[in-house]
């Protein structure tokens, strides 16, 4: 073994999101909008046998009012499932969907896990911060794109892939995503490779919280071809899923 130190660095890193409690961040919210979501989330709570189970889309309702998570939405949901604010916001800092800075009107993520960048991903989000005039994961100065890293989406059968308020573009370019980034900001409709055209990140943010989605179009083409090519490989040369000693036989559509 080698003598020489290791440097273990703590604390955040320069490119992690930022705090939920800081300078300008909602803490409350006015009379008539805490109507308006108390009313949301009863149809939301009701849909649980336990009220704290309706935490995750309670979260995303406040998203799609805020833009991000707030100390408004974190006391908002602590009050309506009787939980510590502590509590709430340990699940709000722990998956990344939840936003932890103001988000603009479309958040492009770039896939750079292994597959995807090897496939182009770094190439495609240096050229979309160049192109956006970003030093890195940020928003643009007019408020409608907001670019970041992503981690894999399981799509890795369509990399190098972007998302665009967690919708998929496939088989991307520098070349490709510029445009399309070009067309949200001068607000031109974009539809994604699967789905129905975009809607904004806080219109994505209200769905995501089990909300109808109005859009014609929304589960077209998922999943997509390429995707099923496996399963339909596996039957034609009629592999089946075994079967564990003692255990039940898989349904005729769960074999292959």
């Amino acid at each position: 073994m080698s003598g020489d130190p290791v440097f273990l660095e703590f604390g955040r890193r320069p490119d992690e999101p930022g705090a939920i409690v800081r300078p300008g961040a909602r803490r409350e919210y006015p009379p008539g909008v805490l109507d308006r979501l108390t009313a949301d989330a009863g149809e939301i709570v009701a849909r649980y046998p336990q009220a704290r189970s309706a935490l995750l889309p309670l979260l995303h309702l406040t998203q799609a009012e805020d833009g991000c998570i707030t100390p408004a939405g974190i006391a908002f949901c602590a009050g309506i499932l009787d939980l510590t604010a502590a509590e709430v916001m340990a699940v709000a800092t722990f998956y990344s969907m939840y936003r932890r800075t103001p988000t603009g009107d479309h958040l492009v993520g770039v896939c750079t896990n292994t597959l995807c960048a090897v496939m182009g991903g770094d190439e495609i989000y240096a050229a979309l911060a160049d192109h956006l005039g970003l030093d890195g994961p940020g928003t643009t100065d007019d408020g409608r794109i907001t670019l970041e890293r992503i981690e894999c989406n399981a799509a890795c059968d369509y990399a190098p892939v972007v998302m665009v308020n967690w919708e998929f573009f496939d088989d991307q370019t520098p070349a490709s995503a510029r445009r399309m980034v070009d067309d949200l900001r001068a607000g031109r409709p974009v539809t994604p490779t699967r789905g129905a055209t975009l809607c904004t990140f806080r219109e994505t943010a209200r769905i995501l919280a089990g909300f109808p989605d109005p859009r014609p179009g929304a589960n077209d083409f998922a999943p997509g071809e390429p995707t099923l090519t496996g399963l339909r490989s596996a039957r034609e040369r009629g592999m089946r899923v075994p079967t564990a000693p003692g255990g039940p036989r898989p349904r005729p559509d769960e074999e292959a």
